[in-house]
């Protein structure tokens, strides 16, 4: 296959995956040419970004790396992908009122965060840091955005939106994702047909049980700790 190396079969984000030997990229010729361009170009991302600076590029990528918990190689291309969007404008085709256009928007908020690093650690910039500091100053807009507060005079919630919405859209366009989470890819023209079970081009999940409980948990967990600290800090300010 003229579109990837033979050892690049069935790559999944950090060899991490529940769909051992799937490859949604086996199913290529039974997509039309026009779906099967799309999706193949995103696995050829440009060496030179078009939209982001070099210091945004310093603060962009450890986040991305950070909301989508890619901390190794084989990494989707998220900022690459991400930067091409934005340089041509390619947008939701809303915003919210309180922020500017999306692309705007993500240039603000890099520079905030940068702000945030140098007016807590020394005066170094977010992408200087080690990946703990860096965390925790993401955590923080989070935890804002979770509490319904604002962030550098804006909602954190609407800041938070925009970054998790635009790292999703890029890390589940990929076909790597599709491979980890078992995605057989676009249903046009090929459709299904055995509703209810497997086709025979999808495999059978190697882990027996569902993904999201553990990270129930910890969010519950995070957000019981949040209201314990946030109440012993109105019981001290009523004395």
């Amino acid at each position: 296959m003229p579109y990837r190396a033979p050892h690049r079969r069935a790559v999944t984000p950090q060899g991490r995956g529940r769909f051992p030997g799937f490859d949604v990229l086996d199913s290529v010729d039974d997509w039309d040419d026009v779906t099967a361009g799309v999706v193949l170009a995103r696995l050829a991302h440009p060496s030179d970004l078009a939209f982001f600076t070099p210091h945004e590029v310093s603060v962009a990528a450890p986040l991305l790396d950070l909301l989508l918990d890619q901390d190794a190689e084989p990494r989707v291309p998220v900022l690459e992908l991400l930067d091409a969007r934005l340089a041509v404008g390619e947008t939701d085709g809303w915003h919210y009122d309180d922020l500017p256009e999306d692309g705007e928007a993500w240039r603000h908020t890099l520079s905030w965060l940068d702000d945030d690093a140098r007016a807590h650690f020394d005066s170094a910039g977010f992408g200087e840091l080690d990946a703990s500091r860096q965390a925790a100053l993401v955590q923080d807009v989070q935890d804002r955005s979770s509490a319904g507060k604002q962030w550098h005079g804006v909602s954190a919630e609407r800041v938070w939106s925009l970054w998790t919405r635009y790292a999703c859209t890029a890390f589940y366009s990929h076909p790597w994702a599709w491979n980890e989470i078992g995605f057989p890819g676009p249903a046009y023209p090929r459709g299904y047909v055995n509703l209810g079970g497997r086709e025979h081009w999808e495999v059978a999940d190697a882990v027996d049980r569902r993904p999201t409980p553990f990270a129930e948990r910890v969010e519950a967990a995070r957000q019981r700790h949040s209201a314990l600290v946030e109440g012993r800090a109105l019981e001290g300010g009523s004395r």
